[in-house]
């Protein structure tokens, strides 16, 4: 016989020890149902365990568990077992409709040892005699109601409701745990949804294909690290030979960052299309972001004029790492004065003019590029963009797969954007 460490005998054991055989092995098969349900977070496959396990046990005629609708004041039907009158989804009024209906208004146990003359019994089964139904509460709420019918008038005894009443404590935390689990679940997967579409939309507002550029070659790409990035780049046609290239990094990351970087992309396309300068375009972006972006949030960009007439560039930079030039005198990156990132504080932006002579090549990159890190925490830096470039001909695509192979399973852990252009 099994005791407590404080010499008191344990309950259970203690129900064994007065219980015939065969009342043990039937507490000994609702313990394992109660450990088996405990471990099932499927809502339909929870349910289906419950009525069909309980059912063997006890040798009922209907097993059935109704869930709360708090919002309805209803209770669904969400297990059954041999109830031929009722299907799934069943609905019954809170305190209205039969022994369910009133357990869920009371919050407590009610047997009917005798259903012919209980006044809250709704019949389901011919054969049926008695029923019991338990409400099913976690922290004082209610989850659900549970309910046993049997094939004899006063068919439960009290060590059989006893069980039932104890079994049913651990069905209402298993219930809750599924229920939340479900709830979980589907939060994930409108998350999901959400975020491929986020991800259709901004893949659809960058560049479809390359321009093309009398003289020139140029084309990006943007990889995101999650579903949805920050990063964009865009080319903007001027008119007359003139073209704007623009690569940004919006702080942060997911929806917040794709929201924004929608915003900024809008307002940047306007002012570049009314001709004016870079340093201009900065300078009137950044007083539109700092009255609009939220605290703490902000744009990291260069904004380039490639006018392909007389082989010139052009550009401002607003924070972001600075572009990689390689022409005949080896690779150098193209600082400027002065350019805090969009959307701190209200302030100008200097603008530098360079030529690009024959075959010179650049490159506009955001961090993804050159803060990438390998297993042993290097980063891919500035000097092995620069080693990557001066090899000779190279496009975006490459220079993302040498990044993804020097981190070599340790993966992209931001977006990762590129421009290059090349004079032929």
């Amino acid at each position: 016989m099994e005791t407590s460490r404080a010499g008191v005998m344990d309950p259970t054991a203690e129900l064994m020890a007065v219980l015939p055989p065969d009342r043990v092995h039937e507490l000994l098969k609702l313990q394992k149902a109660a450990q088996k349900i405990n471990s099932i977070l499927d809502l339909d496959q929870l349910m289906d365990k419950i009525v069909n396990d309980i059912a063997c046990s006890f040798g009922c005629i209907e097993i059935s568990v109704y869930l709360h609708e708090p919002e309805n004041s209803e209770m669904v039907l969400a297990g059954v077992q041999e109830c031929r009158a009722d299907d799934k989804g069943h609905r019954l009024k809170v305190g209205k409709d039969g022994l369910v209906g009133y357990v869920a208004a009371t919050g407590q146990l009610r047997y009917a040892p005798d259903v012919s003359v209980d006044p809250y019994y709704i019949r389901c089964e011919n054969d049926t005699r008695s029923e019991v139904a338990i409400p099913l509460h976690v922290d004082g709420k209610l989850v659900g109601v549970f309910t046993a019918s049997h094939n004899e008038l006063d068919g439960f005894s009290p060590d059989q409701l006893w069980l039932l009443q104890g079994l049913s404590s651990h069905i209402a935390v298993a219930v809750q745990n599924a229920l939340r689990f479900k709830q979980e679940r589907a939060e994930r997967e409108k998350m999901n949804r959400e975020a491929q579409e986020a991800r259709s939309i901004q893949q659809a507002l960058l560049p479809k294909i390359s321009p093309f550029i009398p003289g020139f070659a140029v084309s990006g790409v943007s990889i995101p690290a999650g579903a949805i990035g920050g990063d964009w780049y865009d080319f903007i046609d001027l008119g007359e030979g003139r073209w704007g290239l623009v690569i940004a990094d919006v702080s942060g990351k997911g929806t917040a960052a794709a929201l924004l970087m929608s915003a900024t992309r809008a307002m940047l396309r306007s002012l570049a299309e009314n001709a004016c300068t870079p340093s201009e375009v900065l300078t009137k972006l950044n007083e539109l972001l700092v009255d609009d972006f939220p605290s703490g949030k902000f744009v990291t960009m260069v904004y380039a004029v490639l006018d392909s007439n007389n082989g010139t560039l052009t550009y401002a930079n607003a924070g972001h790492l600075p572009p990689l030039l390689v022409d005949g005198a080896g690779a150098r990156f193209l600082e400027t004065e002065m350019g805090l990132p969009l959307g701190i504080r209200k302030g100008s932006f200097s603008e530098s003019t360079i030529p690009l002579g024959e075959q010179a090549r650049m490159a506009l990159y955001s961090d993804g590029i050159t803060e990438a890190t390998n297993q042993a925490d290097e980063e891919y830096g500035p000097a092995r963009l620069a080693a990557h470039m001066l090899k000779g001909v190279s496009c975006p695509e490459m220079l993302v797969e040498d990044v993804k192979a020097f981190a070599n399973g340790a993966g992209l852990h931001d977006d990762a954007t590129v421009i290059m252009l090349r004079r032929h």
